[in-house]
């Protein structure tokens, strides 16, 4: 039921990215009197879910969700129509238009994305307020992936500041440790306040070792919604119940209860846990996945934990919006460094990795949130100077204006076919990623 959720919020945040992407090629194409001959949310190959031609354009939706894609009229792209390339020039066609058109039609998409991303923040924070917590409040302090222990940190600190300055919030914590040469960390631990020494290269420390969260808030488990057919339900946990342990195990805080749990795949477990202040346990038989059908009030929802509502006015919304939109875009751009790396490379992924960053529940704030992330992300994947994707077509363009000639037809189909076998390339090394850490569990 989770994949379905992921996948049904994949495949809606995709749609919507795609079709206004191409829509950002299209609008421009026919305010220049360009034509359009397809217009296609996903790709087709061989054949297609639905189509219809109004006027000069086909519309249509492929079957394969990697995106889409718009056919200009003239215009050297992944569909390598040479022959109609052959002949004469038409008005009509890309390539008799002046450069500066070509480059606006080109640069659509990407404009859209951006300002997307930026509409999106804005308007999650207008509709939604932003709730943070200052990581000095996190009230239990962190649990920490063991995999760091070696670097100082230990359950249940509390980061206070990272090279002298002070996080804003909870979530800056691990885009500072991945983007920042962080080299001092201040933490609280039992009470007391103490330095440890990181390496320059501890962002690249956390990629070799695969450690997408370093660190998770603690917090009591309480159950907050029972999964409909679940173990939990059969076995009769309720909404507010508190659990506290697996198999005579002590598991205070959710992390390591979930993790005990996972530590029993397919198997009878004991539940102890609280109702209305009477210590009780049940004998539930865990998934193939190793879950029992739960999910705990977080901290956001807590009473215990000081979170902060910042509200925002509609025009308001605009500026903190851009500001989000900056900064998450610059926090990935600079996480790309990682890639030169053996285990760096070892992290891209396809459509799979992608919607694994959706939540396992329908909540629209977070579903709007990724969503901008990846309108942001797609602009900037499509701006990259290879050919086939917009970027390249851009620097084509931009040679052609300054040097005042174009370059060659049959350079820019040769060009296309490398840039077409890159991208297959890159697009089957991904999946074969995803496909890798789906055999192993690493998701």
């Amino acid at each position: 039921m989770i994949a379905l959720i992921k996948a049904a919020q994949l495949i809606l945040s995709l749609s919507i990215l795609v079709v206004l992407h191409e829509l950002g090629h299209f609008l421009p194409a026919k305010y220049f009197k360009t034509r359009v001959e397809k217009f296609y949310l996903f790709f087709n190959p061989g054949f297609s879910l639905f189509k219809r031609k109004i006027g000069e354009t086909e519309y249509g939706i492929g079957w394969l969700p990697l995106g889409g894609y718009v056919k200009i009229a003239g215009m050297v792209d992944e569909s390598m129509d040479t022959e109609a390339l052959s002949q004469p020039v038409q008005p009509w066609e890309f390539r008799s238009k002046p450069a500066w058109q070509r480059l606006i039609i080109m640069l659509g998409g990407v404009t859209v994305n951006l300002i997307l991303g930026f509409f999106i923040y804005a308007m999650v924070l207008y509709s939604f307020g932003d709730k943070i917590i200052k990581p000095s409040d996190v009230t239990y302090g962190l649990h920490v992936d063991s995999r760091i222990a070696s670097f100082g940190f230990e359950e249940g600190d509390k980061i206070l500041a990272l090279d002298g300055k002070e996080p804003e919030s909870y979530n800056q914590i691990r885009r500072m440790l991945l983007t920042n040469p962080v080299t001092e960390v201040s933490v609280e631990r039992s009470g007391q306040q103490m330095n440890l020494t990181l390496p320059s290269d501890f962002g690249q420390a956390l990629i070799d070792s695969n450690i997408r969260e370093p660190f998770a808030m603690r917090f009591p488990t309480v159950i907050d919604v029972v999964t409909a057919g679940s173990p939990a339900e059969a076995a009769g946990l309720l909404k507010g119940d508190s659990l506290v342990g697996v198999n005579d195990i002590d598991s205070p805080f959710f992390n390591d209860l979930a993790s005990e749990i996972r530590s029993n795949v397919d198997k009878d477990i004991t539940i102890h846990y609280y109702r209305n202040g009477v210590l009780k346990e049940q004998v539930i038989h865990t998934t193939p996945e190793g879950t029992i059908g739960f999910g705990p009030v977080f901290p956001s929802k807590r009473s215990d934990f000081n979170y902060i509502t910042k509200d925002y006015t509609f025009f308001q919304s605009f500026g903190a919006g851009f500001t989000e939109a900056s900064e998450t875009l610059q926090g990935y751009v600079l996480s790309l460094r990682f890639l030169f790396s053996k285990s760096g490379a070892s992290q891209i992924g396809s459509f799979i990795t992608i919607g694994s960053i959706f939540d396992a529940g329908w909540d629209w704030q977070v579903f709007w949130r990724t969503t901008a992330f990846l309108s942001l992300i797609l602009a900037f994947m499509n701006l990259l100077p290879i050919p086939a994707l917009d970027g390249g077509h851009v620097v084509f363009l931009l040679y052609e204006i300054i040097s005042g000639r174009p370059a060659s037809q049959k350079f820019l189909e040769r060009a296309q076919m490398v840039g077409v076998v890159i991208l297959l390339t890159l697009m089957v090394y991904a999946i074969g990623n995803d496909i890798y850490r789906w055999l192993t569990n690493a998701f």
